[in-house]
């Protein structure tokens, strides 16, 4: 009798998850599909700048199977900088990565890039700055004049310079810029080919490992409040037509994030496994360094919102210092329907 009752319970069942999908949306049979180890969406994702440990939470959502289980092959790739990866996105090459978000400001209110969206914060802070190691006589802002720096001509440092020279009292004039990628500018510093380069503050570790002396770091941060460090963006096309999409990405993503900061050497020989070049206890190092802007008092413990506010605020920055020929309103640039919320 037991038996019978036990297949009588096993064809019930069977019938009511065969009814349930049958009367199931769209969108809930391909999540069936997915949980059953169906084709899962292929995404490319670019990183922020190489491939250094600040970005090897996307690394984690991988290798932790985060992005699969939310329904994604992702091919990761480096990105050289905010211009780039704005490019790469709006041009259908790749589909999600992080910018700098005060640099998208910046290229969309020139009209240097449009199309894209942000649909999620990683700093709440921005983690620019010109990094320089100790010799070179760099210890102010005003110590730049005269000096050589190297970046990408994508990067948010570079970028921003201008504004971050204008408002920190330096002569602009007088700081000589040179060309350089994003794997080899820290070891063009170690080899005095420039006096200083453009880098996010979680770089230290790997300056002082690379060049084997003590970085010395100006933040632009000192000298601009409330701009807000990386986030990720994705194609204004995709955010219209897949929004359901994005949140999934954004989600696995973000897991990722947490996932990489809570265990910061475990992710860093994540990212050696898949970059061989990684020095895991600098990858770490960055991290442990990042994890005070992922979060902050205007954010509180959430990660990954936005605060349209805030972003005013920063339009209305560098608007006033002149760095912006167009006007700009929050929405043009994220999509709060998206972001997570706080």
């Amino acid at each position: 009798m037991r038996r019978l009752t036990r297949t009588v319970a096993a064809a019930a069942l069977t019938a009511a998850l065969a009814l349930a999908s049958g009367c199931s949306s769209g969108s809930d049979k391909s999540e069936d599909a997915k949980n059953a180890g169906g084709a899962l969406e292929k995404v490319t994702y670019l990183t922020s700048f190489g491939n250094f440990g600040r970005d090897s939470y996307a690394w984690v959502a991988k290798e932790k199977g985060f992005f699969k289980e939310a329904g994604f092959d992702v091919d990761i790739k480096p990105g050289q900088g905010t211009g780039q990866v704005i490019q790469t996105i709006t041009g259908g090459q790749a589909d999600f990565g992080p910018i700098d978000l005060t640099g998208g400001i910046l290229q969309m209110g020139n009209g240097q890039a449009k199309d894209f969206v942000a649909v999620a914060a990683i700093q709440q802070r921005t983690m620019a700055a010109i990094v320089s190691v100790e010799g070179k006589n760099i210890a102010t802002p005003k110590d730049l004049e005269g000096k050589r720096l190297a970046d990408t001509k994508f990067s948010v440092v570079y970028n921003l310079f201008p504004t971050y020279a204008k408002l920190a009292g330096i002569d602009a004039s007088k700081v000589t810029w040179v060309n350089g990628e994003a794997q080899s500018l820290i070891g063009d510093l170690a080899a005095g080919k420039v006096d200083g380069i453009g880098q996010f503050v979680v770089g230290q570790p790997t300056v002082a490992t690379v060049t084997k002396k003590n970085p010395v770091v100006l933040p632009y941060s000192n000298v601009m409040q409330d701009l807000y460090g990386n986030a990720l963006i994705t194609s204004s096309k995709i955010a219209k037509e897949k929004p359901e999409m994005v949140k999934r990405f954004v989600a696995a993503l973000l897991k990722g994030l947490e996932y990489a900061l809570e265990h910061p050497q475990e992710a860093a020989e994540m990212l050696k496994k898949n970059v061989d070049a990684t020095v895991p206890a600098a990858a770490a190092a960055e991290l442990e360094l990042m994890a005070a802007y992922v979060r902050s008092s205007n954010s509180g413990t959430a990660i990954g919102t936005l605060d349209s506010g805030r972003v005013a605020k920063s339009i209305a920055l560098l608007q006033g210092a002149g760095a912006l020929k167009q006007d700009l309103t929050p929405d043009q640039i994220i999509d709060m329907n998206l972001a997570p919320k706080a």
